[in-house]
């Protein structure tokens, strides 16, 4: 069976669509009615732009999404998913690529979930920090004994997890969490605590956006981050949308759910190959590829 996964923030290069604009008409397309969306040039910033231009959530967060779905639109027939999954902001590139959403309502809430998450990450001084080497129980016993707001934020791989809070309170478990064995506990160059409480003010505004737009039933089943199960129902679909942004990724339990029932074959679509790293180390049998344009 055939899963499709798509990429969330991280995964932005430059020039990143850049061969899809220029081999397939769709594409193009679909670029210029995205920057008529937005209000601004997208594309120049994300075929031109430097690295540090592309890390502005603003840009990243619709850049990765536009990158994914294009990609996804112009493999035509041979875009046929089972199911698929997207790992934070590649839960919306999931959701159109799988038919839940249009193209245009998909970027607009992206675009204001980024500009959402930018502001709550002003509010609040945060961050997040990668965690290797521990069993993620420990990982969330220490967050829990942890003082200030620290939490289990993304559940990327075994062994990999990625916590989320106040900057102090992240300190102080990235060294408790060394003590206790950790091979590495990095804090990250990222703007905010995502996935965490500290998400709570971004997560009130996209709901009111998400409740506002037209979901359809998505073409095949989405693994959603926040329970890690097939769900097809739209309004399921809304309520674990508004809630990932306050709630955990799950995405380790996500894959092993897929593969559970029955997905052989892993495509990514998108910028990069983070997913299927983590798909590898998730388990070792699992078949992966990346989407190409077929030119």
């Amino acid at each position: 069976m055939n899963a499709y996964i798509f990429p969330g923030q991280g995964a932005q290069f430059s020039g990143m669509g850049l061969d899809l604009y220029e081999n397939a008409p769709l594409a193009q397309e679909l670029f210029e009615k995205a920057n008529g969306i937005l209000g601004f040039s997208i594309t120049d910033i994300m075929f031109e732009g430097s690295a540090e231009n592309l890390k502005e959530t603003k840009v990243t967060q619709p850049s990765i999404f536009l990158h994914s779905v294009i990609l996804a639109k112009t493999l035509g027939d041979r875009f046929k998913p089972n199911m698929v999954a997207g790992h934070s902001l590649g839960e919306f590139s999931a959701l159109v690529a799988a038919g839940a959403l249009t193209f245009e309502d998909g970027l607009r809430l992206v675009s204001q979930r980024a500009l959402a998450m930018q502001k709550a990450c002003e509010i609040q001084p945060s961050t997040m920090a990668a965690v290797l080497g521990l069993d993620d129980d420990i990982v969330e016993k220490i967050c829990a004994t942890t003082e200030g707001i620290v939490v289990a934020a993304n559940y990327n791989c075994p062994g990999q997890l990625v916590i989320s809070g106040e900057i102090d309170a992240i300190n102080k478990a990235c060294d408790t969490l060394k003590e206790a064995g950790a091979r590495r506990a990095l804090v990250l160059p990222v703007g905010g605590a995502f996935h965490s409480p500290l998400m709570e003010p971004a997560r009130e505004e996209l709901a009111a956006a998400i409740e506002n737009t037209l979901f359809s039933k998505p073409n095949c089943p989405i693994y959603q981050n926040v329970t890690a199960n097939a769900v097809i129902d739209e309004n399921e679909i809304k309520a674990n949308l508004i809630s990932q942004l306050t709630a955990p990724v799950r995405w380790a339990q996500t894959i092993q759910q897929m593969i559970a029932d029955g997905a052989t074959l892993f495509t990514e679509v998108g910028p990069g190959k983070v997913l299927q790293g983590l798909v590898k180390k998730i388990d070792r049998e699992a078949q992966t590829a990346s989407a190409t344009l077929e030119v």
